[in-house]
């Protein structure tokens, strides 16, 4: 029976938001400033049948509310709202419609995908003013009641920056074919957290995972449509629920019991979070949540109000000058960090979040309310620095505390090594932090997220194997993803059997490896580069669900690769010198007679001015040691060769005595292990050394 307004809702209370449970009922709190009426509907445990329609009673401070005694987690619910639908002045209610709970801890039920899902009548010449009457409930997954009064429990790692190396996976992915993993689990949050996969990791040597996006996002309708998915997820419809399709037995907190494994095992667990826009699309895409909430109040609008700003590139943008809109992301990331655990967040398209009537601002409302914040301050906080509107990138402009995504390492290193003309300039900034970009207001070298490879574009043996993208599969006709890819593909485009071509890319990927974690500022890989994982030459696999994008753990030719970046990530953190927390100044500390880096010709001498102006030289060579000069450490010196010869080198310091630590064009799995003490070097062809004095200055 559904009633319209009955004896089972009293007033309770307008905070907190959402559904909230306090053993004997369930208070519901939604905002909405425009909305003329709000009613809870509540559904069998099936989520298919609803039972019972009730009116919020109350509205204070913007905040429609009312309490109902003896409700109980696992309830099914979902609101519609009633007010105006009036597109041009902003406003998008259709009761019609039912909408997903913001504050939602947790969803149910799939996502039928039907034009009943749309405020307007689908295929109207008019669709600013037409008007959808159809009941979507049926088609449309449910909000879940979820008890969430308990927080984490166990120690954090609370690993310093410094000592940090990133390891970028997508759960799905990452499981669907490790070994010895149940088919039940696989692609879930509990295979994630199985012991195989944490010893992995563990011996692998990284100290966090950073994991796609895990909260709740929908599967776009034209993807759908054409038999494919949005498998990376960055389409996000609830910000508190973990996403269904990870869930191995529909237990919310099988999440919360990932991340204590995790943490049992000293990894830490940051989550890219997607709070730039919503799964909602542009003014012709579906009324599933904020849209029918509050349309006007939830999004940035553009000044003719049927559209929205879209410096996104997905539609829409939320609007994070809206103090409801800060505060439910604000109550989000707080959810996730001390609820459920998680260690630090990447934020997708972050210059958005900044974003206010005059471009965006590292002082905007969202940055300052973090800045505040006792737990979410202290917490790894990670900008993907862009978005794709007017001024949107803002690599090195965000707020002190912060870390970035940074893409001139990226391409620099990529240049670099590909063997372009003038790249050694941006080679030594990023192997020395990009300090032109960062080194302000007491920012230091962990500001700078290095990274050659990351799941947006190839995979590291691809950025060796192709010269260009190989889309077509997409469906787009290989317009998407980007043509700036820096790659070569060492003289054969795709998959080869010359042994020479076999031969220079697995160089090249030692290569690459070695100068992401040799350098200053904090590493980030990516999962499967370390075992060769290809996706065939396409950069832009998001629609794809299956063996492209799931890692295959079982080919014999990448376990010397493999034991190459376990011995390069083992060297990394046994040595304080590629862990400085300030950066290089060219000059010699109090205390010592050494610069604290040195640039070297072949010969051992350092370089001119005339040198660094010779754009034909693809060689760089560097000398340093460790941050206080009062505590002498065995010197560090790295050589990288992008040339098709040999170069000759005489080693400076001579008297301190050297051992080779790696060298790429050698032993493929380095000679970490053993080092071989060396007086002289002739540094090969597109390789990479690294060598460490004997003694101290």
């Amino acid at each position: 029976m559904i009633e319209r307004r009955g004896p089972f809702v009293d007033a309770g209370a307008s905070a907190p938001l959402g559904a909230s449970w306090d053993g004997a009922g369930v208070n519901f709190a939604l905002f909405s400033a425009h909305a003329e009426k709000v009613e809870l509907c509540l559904f069998d445990g099936n989520g298919r049948r609803e039972l019972q329609r009730l009116t919020l009673p109350s509205y204070t401070d913007e905040v429609w509310h009312g309490y109902v005694p003896s409700a109980k987690p696992g309830l099914r619910y979902g609101y519609r709202v009633y007010g105006p639908y009036d597109p041009p002045a902003g406003h998008r209610f259709n009761p019609n419609k039912l909408l997903l709970d913001p504050y939602a801890r947790a969803l149910a039920g799939p996502l039928r995908w039907s034009d009943a899902h749309f405020g307007y009548r689908v295929g109207s010449a008019h669709p600013e003013t037409s008007f959808d009457r159809r009941d979507d409930a049926g088609l449309t997954p449910k909000s879940v009641v979820v008890d969430t009064r308990s927080t984490a429990r166990g120690e954090r790692p609370d690993r310093p920056w410094r000592d940090s190396i990133l390891y970028e996976l997508h759960v799905r992915g990452f499981t669907m074919k490790f070994p010895g993993i149940r088919e039940p689990l696989r692609g879930t949050f509990a295979a994630l957290g199985a012991p195989q996969v944490l010893d992995y990791l563990a011996r692998l040597g990284v100290t966090a995972v950073e994991l796609m996006p895990v909260q709740a996002y929908l599967d776009d309708r034209h993807l759908v449509e054409r038999g494919l998915r949005n498998y990376w997820g960055y389409n996000t419809i609830a910000f508190f629920a973990p996403h269904q399709g990870y869930l191995s037995e529909g237990d919310v907190f099988e999440f919360r019991r990932m991340v204590e494994r995790f943490h049992a095992a000293g990894l830490e667990v940051l989550l890219d979070v997607v709070y730039n826009h919503t799964g909602e699309g542009d003014h012709l895409g579906p009324t599933l949540s904020f849209r029918g909430i509050d349309n006007k109040a939830y999004y940035r609008l553009a000044q003719d109000r049927r559209f929205y700003e879209n410096a996104s590139g997905c539609g829409n943008a939320l609007d994070l000058e809206h103090p409801r809109v800060v505060q439910l992301v604000m109550d989000s990331l707080r959810y996730w960090a001390e609820v459920v655990g998680v260690d630090g967040f990447r934020f997708d398209l972050s210059t958005t979040l900044g974003r206010r009537s005059h471009g965006f601002d590292p002082n905007a409302p969202f940055f300052q309310a973090i800045a505040q914040d006792p737990t979410l301050s202290r917490l790894k906080l990670i900008a993907e620095p862009w978005d794709v509107g007017e001024g949107g990138y803002q690599l090195g402009r965000f707020p002190p505390g912060w870390s970035e995504w940074n893409d001139r390492f990226r391409d620099g290193v990529r240049r670099f090594w590909q063997g372009d003309d003038g790249a050694r300039g941006a080679l030594s900034s990023a192997l020395t932090g990009s300090a032109e970009v960062f080194a302000h207001n007491g920012r230091h070298v962990r500001s700078s997220i290095n990274f050659v490879t990351a799941h947006d574009g190839f995979t590291l043996h691809d950025l060796v194997s192709y010269n260009h993208k190989h889309n077509e599969d997409n469906g787009e006709e290989n317009r998407d993803g980007t043509d700036a890819n820096y790659s070569w593909n060492c003289g054969v485009e795709g998959p080869a059997d010359d042994p020479g071509v076999l031969a220079l890319r697995a160089r090249q990927k030692r290569n690459f490896i070695a100068t992401v974690l040799f350098s200053q500022g904090v590493p980030m890989l990516l999962a499967g580069d370390e075992r060769s994982h290809t996706q065939y030459g396409n950069n832009n696999p998001y629609c794809h669900d299956g063996p492209l994008t799931w890692i295959d753990w079982f080919p014999e030719d990448d376990r010397e690769l493999t034991e190459f970046v376990r011995a390069a990530i083992a060297l990394r953190r046994s040595s304080s010198a590629f862990a400085r927390e300030v950066f290089f100044e060219g000059a010699a500390p109090e205390g010592s007679s050494l610069k604290d880096i040195v640039w070297l010709r072949s010969d051992g001498t350092e370089m001119s001015e005339a040198d660094w102006r010779d754009s034909g030289r693809r060689f760089v060579g560097c000398l340093f040691g460790g941050e206080d000069p009062r505590r002498p450490t065995p010197l560090c010196l790295l050589y990288f060769n992008a040339h098709d010869g040999d170069i000759a080198l005489t080693l400076p310091q001579a008297e301190l005595g050297w051992d080779l630590l790696i060298d790429t064009a050698g032993n493929p799995r380095g000679n970490v292990a053993e080092p071989i003490p060396v007086t002289a070097l002739t540094l090969q062809p597109r390789s990479f050394a690294l060598l460490r004095s004997r003694r101290s200055p």
